[in-house]
């Protein structure tokens, strides 16, 4: 196996980085990278983000940055970070802190020149890992043990490090979905358990960002059940979650049988119907985007749920009509997951024949040329047109197509 500085030196030898190393380390000051970075590359993942450390204050940062040709943008300066782009690549170089007070939510810091002090107030010892331009790696809370062994375990007491900002014992169980193996870490599960009061306070918007990421971790299915055991994943997402059905859709994704797309994964978890997705969205503070790849979801299946049987491709083109086809199919999905294998495989031929469905290709523009007036029944007919060719089979020839669009034009019309 190699050693962990031979997995890390191609991570120095990316010649942008070599370049802000070099700008960032001279004359007293020095830089480090910390983080996801380092623990990415060391357990051989595609590193994205890469994070810095400095000495340098701020504006000793941009000052150099400037220098050398880069490009500092101050987006996050209260806080001592400086996004300096280097040959259209991003770096967040951040000042070394130290945390003066805090609060469950957020922190008081004032900089420092300590690279140990920086890195024992981050939240989990596999996050602490640093990097020093020579190539030498720095871990000052065994997290190269913890990768090892696949462990997430928090740095120091892990309730006191809840306590500092309670949005950690989300973190802990997404990071725990993405590199942990096995049950989860005691001590970090016990005072996760102990402080789930403390999620209350913080803000929707991380709540759902956190969330979002854990879905779609490998292990997800493992972790939420591991959640919901301890009374965790209810006051998450405000309802009651489909733990089985869950399961089951992403063991299927595993597979590659099925996305691993976020918003699909919430409507797995917590939607049997429109209420579902309207608390959903208010609970995270979901956008508009997911907020309707949600609900449309959640109105399909209300439209097919619930029955004997499933319903021919027809009715379900209708309701694609309405609600979109990728809402339709997801509701498919979500069905099968929990069906028999007859009933599955019946579903995956409604999901193939929704696919093969091809375009209604008349236009407003077409309905003007044939003399209907502009105005709600150019609208009305086109809509007419449309149900009748679902109910045709969906004929793909334009001729076709234009014939039933003649034929609802000729009954709307006004005489």
């Amino acid at each position: 196996m190699t050693s962990p500085e031979h997995r890390l030196a191609p991570l120095l030898a990316r010649e942008e980085i070599a370049a802000l190393m070099a700008a960032l380390n001279r004359d007293g000051e020095e830089a480090r990278i910390v983080g996801g970075a380092v623990r990415n590359a060391l357990l051989g993942e595609d590193v994205a983000d890469i994070d810095i450390a400095t000495t340098a204050l701020p504006e000793e940062t941009v000052r150099r940055a400037k220098a050398a040709g880069f490009k500092p943008v101050p987006t996050g300066i209260e806080h001592g970070t400086i996004t300096v782009v280097v040959s259209g690549m991003p770096f967040e170089v951040t000042t070394l802190r130290r945390d003066v007070e805090t609060d469950g939510r957020h922190a008081v810091v004032a900089f420092g020149r300590d690279f140990r002090e920086d890195a024992l107030r981050r939240d989990f010892t596999i996050n602490a890992l640093g990097l020093d331009a020579a190539g030498r790696l720095h871990d000052y809370a065994g997290g190269l043990a913890d990768l090892a062994a696949r462990r997430v375990r928090f740095i120091g007491q892990a309730r006191e490090r809840i306590a500092e900002d309670y949005l950690r014992i989300l973190r802990f169980f997404r990071f725990h979905a993405r590199y942990g193996a096995g049950e989860p870490d005691k001590a970090a599960f016990d005072a996760c358990t102990e402080g789930r009061a403390g999620l209350g306070g913080l803000s929707r918007e991380r709540v759902r960002a956190e969330l979002l990421k854990l879905l779609a971790a490998p292990r997800a299915a493992a972790t939420l059940r591991a959640m919901a055991g301890a009374g965790l994943l209810v006051p998450v997402i405000g309802g009651v979650p489909q733990l089985s059905r869950f399961e089951a859709v992403a063991a299927d994704g595993e597979k590659g049988g099925d996305r691993v797309h976020p918003d699909f994964r919430l409507a797995a978890l917590a939607v049997l119907t429109r209420e579902d997705a309207t608390r959903l969205r208010e609970k995270l503070r979901l956008s508009n985007a997911e907020s309707g790849r949600i609900e449309a979801i959640a109105l399909a299946l209300e439209a097919i749920a619930g029955r004997e049987s499933l319903p021919a491709l027809a009715e379900l083109r209708e309701t694609a009509h309405r609600v979109g086809t990728d809402a339709v199919a997801a509701a498919l999905v979500l069905l099968n997951a929990t069906a028999g294998a007859a009933r599955a495989e019946e579903g995956q031929a409604l999901i193939a024949g929704l696919g093969q469905t091809p375009r209604f290709l008349p236009s407003g523009k077409d309905l003007l040329a044939l003399g209907v007036a502009a105005g709600p029944l150019l609208g009305q007919v086109l809509e007419q047109a449309r149900r009748d060719w679902i109910a045709a089979g969906c004929p793909a020839g334009r001729d076709e197509q234009m014939a039933l669009v003649a034929k609802a034009a000729a009954v709307l019309s006004p005489a």
